[in-house]
């Protein structure tokens, strides 16, 4: 478990994200991870402050992109065999971590039927229906909900094979077609 928590501070400190990880927000500590019956969704999206909508759709078009680079700098630098530490794994470890610290909710979701490890699977409605429409092509799903009556941008994003290295872990990914999603990133972004 040692060499887990090294390998995640390693890439955040690469990252320069130190600070991702060692405080929570106080405004969202205490919404870590409400269960998706207490989600509502809005029906009354217009009275967000759209504002607050663009900024939670940047921040998590950001958080996209560092976490899927993430995931493929570590597959590339440090997974050289099937006995090394997966960069799945450490990014599931780092989503509960930030996800834990309440900056956000972030997890990482199979797609192929076949998880790697069985808490990667969809859990309500939405990440059910948002994994069938990214199968289908979709390229971004999203919805606003309420929790705790404040809203929260949900976004999923497909999470292709991009390196042959994932086949290693993964020897069902190589019947992947190009672009196909085998995963999905799930968030849970508050609209402040």
């Amino acid at each position: 478990m040692k060499r887990t928590h090294s390998l995640a501070a390693l890439v955040l400190a690469a990252l320069g994200l130190t600070a991702l990880v060692s405080a929570p927000l106080a405004s969202q500590a205490d919404d870590k991870a409400a269960p998706a019956a207490d989600a509502k969704p809005a029906a009354d999206a217009q009275k967000v402050d759209e504002k607050a909508v663009a900024r939670a759709r940047k921040t998590a078009q950001m958080l996209d992109d560092v976490y899927k680079n993430v995931i493929v700098l570590v597959t590339d630098k440090y997974v050289n065999d099937e006995d090394d530490f997966a960069a799945g794994a450490a990014a599931v470890l780092l989503f509960q971590t930030i996800s834990d610290k309440g900056y956000h909710n972030v997890r990482l979701l199979d797609a192929t039927g076949d998880p790697y490890d069985a808490e990667n699977v969809a859990k309500d409605a939405f990440e059910k229906g948002a994994i069938e429409a990214l199968k289908k092509g979709k390229a971004q799903v999203e919805v606003i909900e309420y929790k705790e009556g404040k809203p929260v941008l949900r976004v999923m994003t497909p999470v292709p094979v991009v390196l042959q290295k994932c086949t290693m872990c993964h020897p069902h990914y190589s019947d992947a077609k190009k672009g196909e999603p085998i995963g999905a990133i799930s968030y849970q972004i508050p609209i402040e």
